[in-house]
C-alpha cells in the first residue's frame, strides 16, 4: 500500500476511534456511490452524519480540512442522499469533517461539525 494510502487509513481509524469514544454509532465506513466515497457514516442524537476525514502529515500547504473542495462536497451530498434513500432513513443529516494531522512528532484531530456551512 502506498504511504499516503496508509496515512489515510490511519487517519480514518483515528477518526473512527474518536467518534466511538464520543458515543457515536459508526454505521458504515467507506460507503461508495458512483464517484464518491464517504469515509464514515455515523449516527448520533438521532442525526445521520457524513464524515469526511482529511489526514495530512504536515500543515505546510494548509490545514487538512481546507482540501475538501466544492466538487468533493457535491459528491458527498449526492452519496449521502443515496445512502439515506437506499436505507429508508428518516433522520436529520449533518456533514462533518475530521482533520487529522499525524507525523512522527504530532498527532492532532479536530472535529468540525456542520462543516460544509462553515467553509
Amino acid at each position: 500500500m502506498a504511504q499516503h494510502n496508509e496515512l489515510g487509513a490511519l487517519g480514518e481509524q483515528l477518526a473512527t476511534d474518536y467518534l466511538l469514544a464520543k458515543g457515536y454509532e459508526v454505521v458504515v465506513r467507506n460507503f461508495v456511490f458512483q464517484k464518491a466515497e464517504i469515509d464514515i457514516i455515523a449516527k448520533h442524537n438521532n442525526t445521520m452524519i457524513c464524515v469526511e476525514v482529511k489526514t495530512r502529515n504536515s500543515d505546510f500547504f494548509g490545514d487538512p480540512q481546507e482540501f475538501v473542495t466544492p466538487s468533493k462536497i457535491k459528491l458527498l451530498v449526492k452519496a449521502m442522499d443515496a445512502f439515506i434513500t437506499e436505507n429508508d432513513i428518516d433522520l436529520e443529516t449533518r456533514f462533518d469533517i475530521i482533520a487529522v494531522l499525524k507525523n512522527k512528532t504530532t498527532e492532532s484531530l479536530t472535529h468540525y461539525e456542520d462543516a460544509f456551512y462553515h467553509f
